[in-house]
């Protein structure tokens, strides 16, 4: 293709900064930051500022070290992606398509040369919604681009199930991603994570706006790389506006690389994003520092957003005329046609003969995308989960039977055995979490307690408390290759798993959204539960909220021998799991039990009947099953009543079939649970039994429940909120004599 590249000049900097390499591409001077004017026109406030590049004169493009092959290549790239944009606008006039549409003019230069500095089936690419001309250079079809733009079975990124203008064909390496702006950062990190551990060449490109620059997670993602030096370049194509936000209200640096010169190891580039050229110098510089293991690149592209945000969008009401007239006039494309022809690189006749042939290709890509078969409606509930390691069945040895008089295991120490074996296993296994690689600590319910000592600090490590990179970094690393398994502990108690839950979500939907292309593969463990007096952030119950997610599991085990099997049968299997430790049983001794088999499993979606009885089936799981149990034996006591004790252990999928026989069998039930009774799993359960069971019912299903409110910390404040066995037995006993 090219030749060397010249190097790059060093940007001065006034201040001190000895750990960035802070440099700006040879064919240009640095981008000024001119102050905004506030200007009233028609009683609206309209944010004007002046260009942060002068106009580019079509001489100005550097093609030194260029052949005429690249040259000509790359305009021509560049005429068919600018076709296709205005294609796209097309069908939506038309109303066939494409009913989200981000124009890409004025980023063209950036988006041609990250194509082109990207290796198909070697590096990772994660573009956003703006990144047609990217998607296009870097390996997606015409035919591939018009399928997604028009929703279409075939699109590769995932048969119609994302947004239109979301490009991707993980096949060769391009990433499906978010809608959610700039929080494919994390997965960038991640993915350059697992590159670094398993000593790969290949660099992680994350593509995005200036706007997602400002979201918490974006520093998070930069902050984990910068210190773990992951071979990671995050490319900003810095359009001004963040919809119709500018830029001066999102950050002071209008060069918002200036905002990230403190990160050690960070290289940070600028480059016109215009010109091709020069984004394509700055990039070979920056894939060769992510290559040398110094670090990540933060490469900084200047560009022109030319029309609006998108088709929703209209820049004329927040932009002045002549701001919009000015970039029209510096528009990359007439400006590259120009410097061809003035540098006589190539004729009017042979430019005009790429201009055709770029046309009649669309043409014909659009005859056969426009015809091919819409996705079949019925199809939304394939690929919501992967197969299970373990899937349903009747088998009656997943219900183990303990040994008294064997030695017993505490519930924690359950999960700390079946993960070790896991991680013996399979030596594609992982945990990071907070504090769970910190020399004797390990853990600060001692969970993970050897690992580090068996495993070593690369497979076993801490993370920044930042939840949302654990979570999201996990997301990326399982990408590197499909037998990565990763746990985490997605926070140190279930409470601050809140600034996650962006990340839960878009893990819950990857698999589905890829059509099958992409299974996020991590087990994610939370200390939840109250009964320790932990109050506010440490005593609450998020089970019934993770269980309202499509596309995860939710697992909550209550004692030794099921956590050994949940674990190993969540670790084994592909997908997202959601593992539910109630913290007060960790060294509670009837939650102990001997030690099962080792091809012991336990599948999702199996509850376990831990009492027989006729009179009342009695719902329950985690801390409140004990409760339950403790309950049906005073009842049978003092009264006679025989409960049937159903324990969940899965509460994604839950156990339809044995709640349901057991229901027909006792005619009356009764749920209990520690979550809220409003919103809670047993409202859920509850409704299932009304409609499927209603007319076998001797009794209004019965549902108590911790009250519904805030956990607090004095004791006899935690005493009267939390369930407890008086609570189950009154209302076993209202159900029984209704």
């Amino acid at each position: 293709m090219a030749k060397t590249a010249t190097k790059t000049k060093a940007k001065p900097k006034a201040s001190n900064a000895k750990n960035v390499a802070v440099k700006k591409s040879a064919s240009k001077k640095k981008q000024s930051a001119a102050p905004v004017k506030k200007k009233v026109i028609a009683k609206k406030t309209v944010s004007k500022k002046s260009s942060s590049v002068k106009k580019k004169q079509f001489s100005a493009f550097d093609m030194k070290g260029f052949d005429k092959k690249t040259i000509m290549s790359w305009y021509k790239m560049q005429h068919l992606g600018r076709r296709l944009d205005e294609k796209a606008a097309l069908y939506l006039k038309m109303a066939k398509g494409w009913s989200y549409h981000a124009p890409c003019a004025g980023h063209d230069g950036i988006q041609i040369a990250l194509g082109q500095i990207f290796r198909q089936n070697k590096d990772f690419l994660f573009p956003y919604y703006r990144d047609l001309m990217t998607s296009l250079a870097a390996g997606i079809t015409i035919e591939e681009i018009i399928l997604n733009g028009l929703s279409k079975d075939g699109d590769v990124a995932g048969g119609g199930r994302h947004m239109s203008n979301h490009f991707a064909k993980p096949s060769i390496g391009i990433q499906n991603v978010s809608s959610c702006t700039g929080n494919h950062s994390l997965h960038a990190a991640g993915l350059a994570r697992a590159v670094k551990k398993f000593k790969g060449d290949e660099v992680v490109y994350y593509s995005g706006g200036d706007s997602a620059c400002s979201e918490g997670y974006f520093y998070e993602a930069v902050n984990g790389a910068s210190r773990e030096k992951l071979p990671v370049v995050f490319v900003i194509q810095n359009n001004k506006f963040g919809i119709s936000v500018p830029l001066h209200e999102q950050t002071a640096n209008l060069v918002v690389s200036d905002n990230f010169v403190g990160f050690k190891h960070l290289k940070i580039i600028n480059c016109d994003g215009r010109d091709v050229f020069d984004s394509y110098r700055a990039l070979k510089e920056a894939r060769d520092y992510a290559l040398s293991g110094a670090g990540p690149v933060f490469l900084h592209a200047d560009c022109d957003r030319i029309g609006s945000h998108s088709n929703s969008d209209n820049h004329e009401l927040y932009r002045q005329p002549e701001e919009i007239q000015e970039m029209k006039d510096r528009d990359p494309l007439p400006a590259f046609r120009q410097a061809i022809l003035a540098k006589k690189i190539a004729t009017e006749k042979e430019l005009l003969a790429i201009e055709e042939e770029n046309k009649q290709a669309i043409f014909a890509a659009a005859d056969i995308a426009e015809v091919a078969p819409e996705p079949v409606g019925s199809s939304y509930l394939d690929f919501l989960m992967p197969e299970d390691a373990a899937t349903y069945d009747n088998r009656s040895e997943y219900n183990f039977v303990n040994d008294p008089n064997a030695q017993q295991y505490t519930f924690r120490e359950g999960i700390n055995i079946a993960m070790k074996q896991e991680f013996q296993k399979n030596p594609h296994t992982y945990l990071w979490g907070q504090d769970v690689a910190s020399v004797n600590k390990q853990g600060i319910f001692n969970v993970p307690k050897g690992m580090l000592d068996e495993f070593g600090n690369e497979r076993i490590f801490n993370a920044p408390i930042a939840e949302d990179y654990i979570v999201g970094t996990a997301n990326g690393f399982t990408r590197y290759r499909d037998d990565i398994r990763v746990v985490i502990e997605g926070a140190e108690f279930a409470d601050y798993f809140w600034p996650a839950m962006e990340q839960l979500i878009e893990c819950s939907h990857d698999y589905w959204r890829t059509r099958g292309q992409f299974s996020p593969n991590i087990t994610i463990r939370l200390a939840s539960g109250g009964y320790i007096q932990g109050g506010l952030y440490h005593s609450q119950n998020l089970d019934a909220l993770l269980a309202a997610i499509p596309g995860i599991r939710v697992v909550c085990p209550a004692f030794a021998d099921d956590a050994i099997g949940l674990m190993r049968n969540s670790i084994r299997s592909r997908g997202v799991t959601m593992f539910l430790e109630p913290k007060f049983l960790y060294n509670y001794r009837p939650s102990s039990t001997s030690l099962p088999d080792d091809d012991f499993i336990v599948p999702f979606g199996k509850a376990r009947i831990r009492m027989q009885g006729n009179d009342v089936t009695l719902i329950s799981y985690g801390n409140a099953i004990h409760m339950a149990m403790k309950a049906a034996e005073e009842l049978q006591a003092e009264h006679g009543i025989s409960c049937e004790v159903i324990d969940l252990r899965s509460l994604k999928p839950w156990d339809r079939n044995t709640v349901f026989q057991s229901v027909r069998k006792t005619n009356r039930v009764v749920i209990a649970h520690e979550h809220y009774l409003s919103g809670g799993i047993g409202g859920e359960i509850s409704a299932s039994i009304t409609t499927e069971l209603f007319s076998i019912l001797d009794a209004p299903v019965g549902r108590v429940a911790s009250k519904d409110v805030p956990v607090g910390f004095a004791k006899p404040l935690e005493a009267a909120i939390l369930l407890n066995i008086a609570d189950i037995k009154n209302e076993i006993l209202k159900t029984v004599n209704y």
